[in-house]
């Protein structure tokens, strides 16, 4: 099966009020992970890859790795750019293999964001490619992504429809209350259900995406902190939370920091326990056993979206 758009899993998640995950890759044991939990629950599947894990492991080399996957695996998969800074970024992604870009202008005015957003649409739709962009600013801290609290601008309804109509954009990233990194509330989690809820009746039939979206589960921070690591107090976004969410409209929620925990925290164990082996095998393999479960826990728990296939 070759390399689909978001377009069509989009439509049938609305329509049926769940989210497809978008998870994002860095290496083979990631990837591994991600698609054979997909696989055994036969659930669509985004896998996204950001500026950072483009430079980490070079874009040839992760796009190699999803068509491996996709042969393996016999699933409908969109490899998608997590978080494009620029129209150079995007081009790059469409001509390189990617079948969905998102664009992130939401730093800039609106104009100046309308602006950059419409020339990647543009430039993608002619080649097939769908588009996400961004309006509205989530705190925390995500790979290169970073942006203080009090900067951070929850999303507008009346001009997200603006927005839309102007760009032609296929899904819309808003601010509702998530955010990036582990250490996302400082009191108890809120989302902002009524300004979604007025979105998604000012915009009917149109995918939202959440970022900033991982429930941070406490048996991987509790792991990491246990054999060296320093997440304590970490918060993420409540399962039923995320469950609303994808009956309102919501067809996209992005997770990352769950699998850095869930990676960094098996591998921190098996090395406290084997602190003899220094075959990556005999860690990385338990690692992706890890990813796997608990992308498992998410399509089931989280997403909704089991046997949507």
């Amino acid at each position: 099966m070759p390399l689909v758009t978001s377009k069509e899993m989009f439509k049938k998640a609305y329509e049926e009020q769940y989210a497809v995950g978008a998870f994002n890759v860095n290496n083979m044991e990631i990837i591994q992970g991600i698609v054979d939990a997909a696989k055994e629950e036969q659930a669509p599947l985004i896998l996204q890859v950001s500026a950072g894990a483009r430079k980490y492991a070079k874009h040839v080399y992760l796009v190699k790795l999803v068509e491996a996957a996709l042969e393996d695996s016999n699933l409908p998969i969109c490899l998608h750019l997590d978080h494009g800074e620029d129209f150079e970024i995007c081009k790059s992604c469409v001509d390189g293999g990617f079948t969905s870009v998102m664009i992130d202008g939401s730093k800039l005015p609106f104009e100046e964001n309308v602006k950059l957003t419409k020339q990647v649409v543009d430039y993608a739709h002619e080649r097939g490619v769908v588009v996400e962009a961004e309006l509205g600013r989530l705190a925390g801290i995500e790979d290169a992504i970073s942006v203080a609290e009090r900067d951070a601008t929850f999303t507008d309804p009346d001009q997200a429809v603006e927005f839309v109509e102007r760009t032609n954009v296929d899904s819309l990233a808003i601010a509702i209350g998530t955010s990036h990194g582990a250490f996302k509330f400082k009191g108890e989690p809120m989302l902002d259900f009524e300004r979604l809820e007025k979105i998604t009746n000012l915009l009917p039939g149109y995918p939202l995406v959440l970022h900033g979206a991982s429930t941070v589960l406490p048996e991987f921070v509790e792991l990491c902190n246990t054999y060296g690591g320093n997440v304590a107090g970490a918060k993420g976004v409540p399962e039923e939370m995320l469950l609303r969410a994808g009956k309102l409209g919501v067809c996209k929620i992005n997770i990352d920091t769950d699998l850095r925990l869930a990676m960094t925290a098996s591998i921190r164990k098996h090395l406290h326990e084997h602190p003899e082996d220094f075959d990556p095998r005999k860690y990385l393999g338990p690692a992706r056993e890890a990813i796997k479960n608990m992308v498992k826990h998410k399509i089931k728990n989280v997403l909704n979206c089991s046997g949507k296939i």
